[in-house]
């Protein structure tokens, strides 16, 4: 859904965020060692999380709590908590990082927020909000309605809405690659992924992978999605959405993110308590960390300087 990850710095190694529901926090993984270091109390049992370009902030969402984090990512440490009316889940930061867009997973809506003033904007998205994504650009905002069974394609600039298109049941982790052409996301009750192009705003097809797909990576060409139930990675061709790969990781993987060089694949896994890292050529494991109790997200790597 919602990986969220950050590199921190010349003098230290790439870093990941990775909000855990059950324990309450982050847990702070080096990426290079593969060992997780200091856990930041968030509450509210967090889900999602959003790192802004510069690697300066991270934005956590608390659908339990009511809030979402504002959490400077070097310090280590919650500069505020943004009081939210709903509850807060699916997150993404607009590339320029002055805007949030945050779901309303109990609503109908997806707000633009400014984490600075706090000046929102809405717009009625549909039922159960869930996964969101900006494109390279900024231009557009992309969010799974899940109940409703779409996408909904939001030009930013004006906060509205512009397409919406009907993809599989249950779309949660939405993912646009990286030339904003196309956007994936994975169907939980269908067991595929939907492709959109989002110049022409259609659907392309709906590549098949595990039970229970939840999230999806971009890397080397390839798609890789978590499968929830399966307890496995699918991996297929981005271009031609044939099937490539079936990679077997923890329990209840959430969610798949992909480092900055395209070279390794993590997934959290919610149940097992842990994050993996995979060769995204050869789909070898190449490690395992521990993190808190109940593991959801991880996601956008930038380079930040100390």
């Amino acid at each position: 859904m919602f990986l969220a990850s950050l590199l921190v710095g010349a003098a230290r190694a790439d870093e990941a965020f990775i909000p855990n529901q059950s324990s309450d926090d982050l847990t702070i993984v080096d990426l290079g060692a593969m060992t997780p270091g200091a856990a930041l109390p968030i509450g509210g049992k967090p889900a999602g999380i959003a790192v802004s370009r510069d690697g300066a902030r991270a934005y956590v969402t608390s659908p339990e709590g009511h809030f979402v984090s504002v959490v400077d990512a070097r310090a280590r440490r919650v500069l505020k908590r943004i009081a939210f009316d709903g509850q807060p889940f699916g997150v993404a930061v607009s590339p320029d990082g002055r805007r949030l867009y945050v779901a309303d997973m109990n609503g109908r809506e997806l707000l633009e927020i400014d984490p600075d003033s706090e000046k929102t904007r809405r717009v009625e998205i549909g039922a159960m909000p869930s996964g969101v994504a900006a494109t390279p650009d900024g231009r557009l905002v992309i969010a799974a309605a899940r109940d409703d069974n779409a996408l909904v394609v939001i030009d930013a600039e004006n906060f509205a809405r512009v397409a919406t298109i009907a993809v599989g049941r249950h779309p949660y982790g939405v993912t646009i690659d990286a030339s904003g052409r196309r956007a994936y996301t994975a169907n939980v009750e269908s067991d595929d992924v939907s492709v959109i192009d989002l110049a022409e705003r259609k659907l392309i097809a709906n590549a098949r992978v595990g039970s229970h797909p939840y999230g999806v990576a971009l890397a080397k060409g390839r798609a890789f999605v978590a499968n929830q139930y399966a307890e496995t990675v699918s991996v297929f061709d981005a271009a031609t959405l044939a099937p490539l790969a079936t990679i077997k990781v923890g329990e209840y993987p959430e969610s798949v993110g992909v480092s900055r060089d395209g070279g390794t694949i993590y997934v959290t896994n919610w149940f097992s308590n842990d994050l993996w890292s995979i060769d995204a050529e050869s789909y070898r494991i190449t490690g395992k960390a521990a993190t808190g109790d109940g593991p959801r997200a991880f996601g956008a790597f930038v380079r930040a300087v100390d």
